[in-house]
């Protein structure tokens, strides 16, 4: 079942994939990790176990891609794992608009949990939680 949540932002129709956005929702603007940096992974970890998911035990963010099972593409409720200078970058994709662009919320952006648009061109890998 599809839908769109209290802001409109479309959701996914599986239970698990709009649980996953919903709870990293809560932290928005925040940083429930104890890490002062380097805590994007952490926090897709700490999202994925509040779920009731199991995730890559690893504060590596490249370690997302080799998680759960791959997708072809975007999906609301899959992980994107993208490439950044000096590292990586991982967060959930949460809205993919119309001309597919694509909104992501991931921890460690402007060190907070931020939802923002992101560029295709910088993900490698699109994962879904078993």
């Amino acid at each position: 079942m599809s839908g769109r949540d209290s802001r409109g932002v479309a959701m996914s129709g599986g239970g698990g994939r709009s649980n996953i956005i919903a709870e990293a929702r809560h932290y928005l603007g925040g940083n429930p990790t104890s890490r002062r940096n380097l805590w994007c992974a952490r926090f897709m970890n700490f999202v994925l176990k509040r779920t009731g998911h199991r995730g890559t035990g690893s504060d590596l963010a490249a370690s997302f891609a080799h998680y759960g099972h791959h997708v072809s593409g975007p999906r609301v409720g899959a992980i994107a794992v993208m490439s950044r200078r000096g590292g990586g970058h991982v967060g959930i994709i949460t809205d993919i608009g119309r001309h597919g662009s694509l909104m992501m919320i991931s921890g460690n952006y402007g060190n907070r949990v931020r939802e923002a648009p992101v560029s295709r061109g910088r993900i490698y890998a699109y994962v879904m939680p078993n």
